[in-house]
């Protein structure tokens, strides 16, 4: 269970703690390393956003730009036509709370008055004006620690003396960075960075450490659906990875995370659903009892008893 935070964000209240919440993943870029090759029209993504609120999902996470480093970084008028109509219809036609994955603030203003509440900066706040933007607009703000610009890739075993102690110090700089610009500390969310200018051993590092950013004293976003260090640990590729994911899903919890950024929203919530039951977490109905119709598969007509 994790400590709670009530985190302003466009006029509305994220209210975190407890259960973890968890942010479903919308891209809308065609060259995401994960599934680009299914992100199809507009319809198509206001499709997967009601399915993955369908399957729980709390708050849906629009980007335009995939992290991936083999592609130029997208320009903002493309990158605001692809998460623009995106967001508009994902927060009017299925009323849900709705973030933008962008480092660009042009792109992070035009998402935010389309319906965001929230801005998600996997650059470490490397254009300030960013930061001004959250302030002006009163979109709740997201930090992630990264030594790398964006499209950049950076992969040194010897890059961090403590790289636990790295990700502190640069989460702390950023949140006096932002405040400064007019961001209230409250409205700020921390995220450690899960891959991004780290090998899949310093990522198990930090992940190991996460007690060390809870001395920062705001909530956690842990991003670790499907990441490289899953692939790295059991030689899977990204869409055969949900084993993995879950385990690391299961121990964020443990750790105290309050969002977790997960592709296979349905799966998750699943485990977290029994897992919670198990811990005495979740109120269970002593007359609980499983409904016939799914006690045993279905065969199919042509299949043999």
């Amino acid at each position: 269970m994790s400590r709670p935070f009530e985190v302003p964000a466009a006029g509305r209240t994220l209210k975190l703690g407890g259960r973890p919440w968890l942010m479903g993943v919308v891209n809308a870029s065609p060259e995401s390393f994960s599934d680009g090759a299914l992100v199809g029209t507009t319809d198509a993504q206001l499709a997967h956003a009601a399915q993955l609120l369908d399957e729980g999902a709390d708050i849906i996470d629009v980007g335009g730009e995939s992290a991936i480093t083999n592609r130029e970084p997208l320009p903002i008028a493309a990158e605001i036509d692809r998460v623009v109509p995106v967001i508009d219809r994902i927060t009017r036609e299925l009323g849900a709370l709705v973030s933008v994955d962008t480092y660009k603030p042009e792109v992070a203003e035009a998402a935010v008055a389309a319906g965001a509440v929230l801005v998600n900066d996997v650059s470490g706040l490397r254009d300030p004006r960013l930061a001004d933007v959250c302030a002006r607009t009163g979109a709740a703000l997201v930090l992630m620690h990264t030594r790398a610009a964006p499209k950049h890739r950076l992969q040194d075993p010897a890059l961090y003396p403590d790289v636990t102690r790295d990700v502190v110090t640069f989460l702390a700089d950023r949140m006096r960075l932002a405040v400064d610009r007019g961001v209230p500390e409250e409205a700020l969310i921390l995220d450690p960075g899960p891959d991004f200018s780290k090998t899949p051993g310093q990522t198990i590092e930090v992940l190991r450490h996460l007690s060390d950013l809870h001395q920062l004293g705001r909530p956690l976003l842990m991003a670790v659906s499907r990441k490289d260090f899953i692939g790295a640990l059991t030689d899977r590729r990204p869409n055969r990875r949900l084993a993995g994911t879950l385990a690391a899903i299961g121990y964020c919890a443990d750790a105290g995370g309050h969002l977790l950024r997960v592709h296979d929203v349905g799966a998750v919530r699943e485990y977290l659903t029994v897992r919670a039951a198990l811990l005495g977490e979740l109120a269970v109905d002593p007359s609980l009892a499983l409904d016939e119709s799914l006690r045993h598969e279905r065969r199919k007509p042509d299949q043999p008893g």
